[in-house]
């Protein structure tokens, strides 16, 4: 596998990431963490991964910029698209949560933490 093929690997599966996001958000009954702010800590931890994923890839401040942006405008969507299903319910908090996720996600990204896309890169290219 190549360089550009890892890389490639790697954002099919941050949009996987997007997908599962927007499926949990829209359906009935998602599932239940068990603990008292359990779907706050979902938001921020759903978001938060996201952002950290896609940051291992774009690593310039323009393309965070609008990662974050961009993750930032789908958890406002998603609260719209469950106010409007009828079963699910639009919480400004979980608009705050996903936010603050996605602000985690960046601070936690290379070169904070070691850019795990790079090192796949080089393990499997060995």
């Amino acid at each position: 596998m190549t360089p550009s093929g890892v890389a490639r690997l790697w954002l099919v599966a941050g949009w996987l990431l997007v997908a599962a996001i927007i499926c949990l958000s829209l359906m009935p009954a998602p599932p239940d963490l068990g603990v008292e702010p359990g779907d706050k800590i979902g938001h921020l931890a759903a978001y938060g991964f996201t952002m950290l994923w896609f940051a291992q890839h774009h690593t310039a401040l323009r393309q965070r910029l609008w990662l974050a942006l961009g993750l930032v405008t789908l958890g406002v969507a998603m609260e719209y698209a469950q106010r409007a299903t009828g079963y699910r319910t639009f919480e400004v908090a979980d608009m705050a949560a996903d936010a603050f996720g996605v602000a985690l996600g960046w601070l936690a990204a290379p070169p904070r933490l070691p850019n795990l896309l790079f090192w796949t890169k080089r393990r499997l290219l060995r």
